[in-house]
């Protein structure tokens, strides 16, 4: 077949006149401006078509580095596809599936990128929990801040239960020199609640006082008398020995009687001359309140008896009175 004819499929070619648009054969162009089939008929007499200037309309293309290329000119294989009114007519519907495949490549390629991305993410952050602590990596900016507070308040906290515990332990150690102290203090007084009773020995400066019989014996009533004026000087511990040596310790409830044969019943013990009075306190005092004038030394000596004295640098009252059961009297509250 020469290039004016075409192959109508029947066996006999066809003349080659104006080719259609590229389409489904069988089907009219679908161009509102397109022209007539009838008119593009061999048989029907041919006129000449001026091409018609579109000054409203744009040229179809895409503009490349300044070059407009039309591709609605274009056919499947890359020829230019031209029209009856010698424009480039468009490729028709062939070219359609090609732009859709390019539409759902592009769309396919930004969902795979997508979940590219959002794995590496997934390792990164994994890395970063794994590496740290779980939760606070997990944790919100509000919740960070709000641990970080309480962590603060909580240090604050324990600084004030530290100083507290600082505070018992100097009060302790205070309290244990303060127990220790009153320790010391009741075991002083004690001990010299217990020298008043006689429950305990006691040594110390002081002196003795000796009374010899003359023409009289020596009479409790004058005992008594040189007790009491050695209290009223001061003597804090005392004790009486008779000829015997029977000691018998004298103390505030301490009473004397007299016996037979000029001998003292002392607290119930008998006791015969001479009888000698140890006493602990200060010497001088108690030597010049038993000289002063009609006291117990001229009284004695106005009898035909005697007093003598011996001061002592370390006088002992070793005589111990057993201590007194208390049935009715109760410290007072």
């Amino acid at each position: 077949m020469s290039d004016e004819q075409s192959d109508t499929g029947t066996g006999w070619p066809q003349p080659g006149g104006p080719t259609r648009p590229g389409g489904p054969a069988g089907e009219p162009d679908p161009r509102p401006d397109a022209p007539d089939p009838d008119e593009l008929s061999p048989l029907a007499p041919q006129e000449p078509v001026e091409p018609r200037e579109r000054p409203d309309e744009e040229p179809a293309g895409e503009s490349v580095d300044g070059a407009t290329v039309d591709l609605s000119a274009m056919s499947r294989s890359g020829e230019p596809v031209a029209g009856s009114d010698g424009l480039a007519e468009p490729a028709g519907v062939a070219a359609a599936p090609v732009a859709a495949g390019r539409f759902r490549w592009s769309t396919a390629g930004v969902m795979i990128v997508a979940l590219l991305v959002l794995l590496g993410f997934t390792l990164v952050v994994q890395l970063k929990t794994t590496s740290t602590d779980p939760t606070l990596g997990a944790t919100r900016q509000e919740d960070l801040v709000r641990i970080l507070s309480d962590l603060d308040a909580r240090e604050s906290r324990l600084q004030q239960d530290i100083r507290a515990l600082e505070d018992s332990q100097r009060q302790l150690q205070s309290g244990e020199q303060g127990r220790q102290a009153a320790l010391d203090e009741a075991t002083r007084r004690a001990n010299e609640l217990g020298i008043l009773a006689g429950t305990l020995p006691a040594v110390g400066p002081g002196l003795t006082v000796q009374f010899e019989a003359g023409v009289k014996p020596i009479t409790a009533t004058r005992v008594l008398d040189a007790v009491q004026e050695l209290r009223g000087a001061g003597a804090e511990a005392m004790q009486i020995s008779g000829g015997d040596r029977a000691t018998v310790r004298i103390i505030a409830s301490t009473y004397f009687l007299d016996g037979d044969n000029g001998s003292l019943v002392v607290e119930g013990r008998r006791l015969t001359g001479p009888f000698t009075i140890t006493v602990i306190g200060d010497p001088a005092t108690m030597r010049t309140a038993l000289n002063i004038p009609g006291g117990v030394v001229a009284s004695v000596r106005g009898v035909g008896g005697n007093v003598t004295f011996g001061e002592r640098e370390v006088a002992e009252v070793s005589a111990l009175h057993a201590p007194i059961k208390l049935e009715h009297a109760r410290p007072v509250s």
